[in-house]
């Protein structure tokens, strides 16, 4: 199995366990039902918020990654647009 495979697998093992023990602690609290349900609304919010960022980065990362590659040069090295 190669590196990325088993590093994509480790990363959504990660992600699932987190979530199971996020649900099995919210369901072990003492509150009560509505103060739970507030609970999650307001963790799912900031989660998609974060995955949103992260998506954004990635987006932008991407795009960066791709601007260098096709504008490279035989030495390399990054060029950089001339005035004539």
């Amino acid at each position: 199995m190669s590196k990325a495979k088993s590093g994509g697998k480790f990363f959504l093992g990660a992600i699932f366990g987190g979530a199971v023990g996020a649900i099995a602690g919210l369901l072990s609290a003492p509150k009560s039902g509505k103060e739970t349900r507030e609970d999650i609304k307001k963790k799912a919010g900031e989660v998609k918020k974060t995955a949103d960022e992260k998506v954004e980065k990635g987006k932008k990362a991407a795009k960066s990654w791709k601007d260098n590659l096709f504008t490279r040069g035989k030495d390399d090295e990054p060029k950089t647009p001339t005035k004539e």
